[in-house]
């Protein structure tokens, strides 16, 4: 997909944001699904298999959101932690529901070989309401660092803390979606001042490995596993996807803790952020859900071969 060049509708452009365009922002944001049912539920229903914590609250006017977290149980102090992570941006919706999908299905196929930790709603406020942000316009996945913004990286911040140089694996689940494009990109650019470049949203599924450790080969062993369930975006005509060089099959690199996002909590051995493309014509939301658990799964299968 290509963008449209039409302007955001909060702001004067080239102006950045204060109170009163995030007030108007606010008010245009609408709830369209609900967390309770759609998270809280599942959360409920696998109580039984794994230790629940509760790792924070959220508290947006209102509503008030409890951020839960599943442990392996029991948790061995032996064993390496894989930390699993969804919902850092709240639209990208298999990212949530694929977390969920691997506790339900995959799991346990782990049990004594290491320590599962998993975040699989981290910003229910923008799950209900489709969005990138939280309600201070603020993007949480750049925002996973000290004195964080958003509420919703601190907590998991806290969460990750106590498992500091234990962590051996972390894949944060995330989509690309058209509507980064028509909405978020935009409302980017017009939140800051800036002027909008539109850009190119890929076809399929690829992922995002960390510049300063990019373990290629665990990349690829990830789109490996992926590629059997859908398909790989490729390059476009500058060798690039979204703006950054492919390195590999279906791979780019950032550099993740620079840019403050969730891949960069922890000095992990292996990192990497999925990136499905629920918009596709070749994909469906269960072909999406099942391509971010092959990813775990995959994952996890080279961080402990």
């Amino acid at each position: 997909m290509t963008a449209s060049t039409t302007a955001y509708p909060v702001g004067t452009p080239g102006v950045a944001w204060g109170a009163a365009e995030r007030a108007q922002w606010l008010a245009r944001q609408r709830r369209q699904r609900s967390y309770a049912d759609d998270v809280l539920s599942v959360v409920e229903r696998l109580r039984p298999r794994f230790e629940v914590i509760q790792y924070g609250q959220l508290d947006y006017g209102d509503q008030q959101f409890p951020l839960y977290a599943f442990k392996s149980q029991p948790w061995q102090p032996d064993l390496p932690v894989a930390l699993v992570t969804g919902g850092v941006h709240g639209y990208e919706t298999s990212g949530v529901h694929g977390a969920l999908q691997f506790l339900e299905q995959r799991a346990q196929d782990y049990a004594g070989r290491v320590n599962l930790l998993v975040a699989p709603c981290i910003s229910p406020w923008a799950y209900e309401r489709i969005h990138r942000w939280n309600p201070d316009a603020i993007d949480p996945n750049r925002s996973f660092h000290a004195d964080s913004p958003a509420g919703e990286s601190a907590a998991l911040l806290d969460l990750v803390a106590p498992y500091a140089g234990q962590v051996l694996l972390h894949i944060d689940l995330h989509e690309t979606t058209d509507s980064d494009e028509s909405e978020f990109r935009p409302a980017l650019a017009a939140r800051d001042g800036k002027p909008y470049e539109p850009g190119e949203i890929p076809d399929g599924f690829y992922l995002v490995g960390d510049s300063g450790n990019p373990q290629p080969a665990f990349q690829q062993a990830v789109i490996a596993a992926v590629e059997k369930v859908t398909h790989i975006a490729p390059a476009d005509a500058r060798g690039e996807i979204i703006g950054s060089a492919v390195v590999g099959h279906g791979v780019i690199n950032y550099p993740v803790k620079q840019l403050g996002l969730c891949a960069g909590v922890t000095d992990a051995r292996f990192t990497t952020t999925t990136e499905v493309y629920p918009d596709s014509p070749r994909a469906t939301p269960q072909q999406c859900n099942d391509a971010q658990v092959a990813a775990v799964c995959a994952a996890l299968d080279f961080a402990l071969s």
